[in-house]
């Protein structure tokens, strides 16, 4: 009877301190209660909230499985068990976004490469980022000329989308294509 008294007691302080956002003290203390009964299922469902709180979710997804296997009728433990997982899958695309675009075959195009250099001859380009960088580095508040600079930015964007589109329209098309198949693929496993 005992044991199960500070089993319980672990329990609950470890989701009180998930609660006050003291996700380490919350996961010790579900490791305490695992000590003693390696077999509370609790212990290993409040430890992965806590991990997943702390953005690990491979460990979360861990402690979530361990607890499944304990109580395999838990719906909680299922449902948070899928949104430690997608956050994982989430966390290890090459973006971190779901996206899987590659930059790197993108950088190293000849005819990015060539658009990106034209547009840094730019002197508009050029004025800006002297303003950002002076500004990053104490210079005068973004405030001051933050409206100008952002709109600078937003249109000096849009002439390098405009000079990729000019010259290279199949990089533009690629680009749209496999956002679409990627929006396309995340809003199908979302409605599965």
């Amino acid at each position: 009877m005992l044991l199960v008294l500070k089993i319980s007691s672990f329990s609950l302080r470890a989701a009180a301190q998930s609660k006050l956002g003291h996700y380490t003290d919350a996961i010790k203390d579900c490791e305490k209660a695992i000590a003693i009964d390696s077999k509370y299922s609790k212990a290993y469902g409040r430890m992965g909230l806590a991990l997943t709180a702390m953005n690990k979710f491979e460990e979360a997804v861990t402690s979530y499985q361990k607890a499944l296997d304990l109580d395999p009728e838990n719906d909680s433990y299922k449902s948070n068990l899928k949104i430690a997982e997608q956050k994982l899958r989430e966390v290890s695309s090459p973006t971190g976004t779901g996206l899987s675009f590659d930059m790197a075959s993108l950088i190293n195009n000849p005819a990015f490469i060539s658009m990106a250099a034209s547009l840094m001859q730019n002197p508009q380009v050029q004025q800006l980022m002297s303003g950002m960088m002076t500004n990053a580095i104490g210079g005068p508040a973004a405030g001051v000329g933050g409206l100008t600079d952002l709109s600078s930015l937003i249109q000096a964007g849009q002439q390098f989308a405009q000079q990729i589109q000019q010259q290279n329209p199949e990089l533009i098309e690629q680009l749209r294509n496999h956002i679409r198949s990627r929006s396309f693929s995340s809003s199908a496993e979302e409605h599965s």
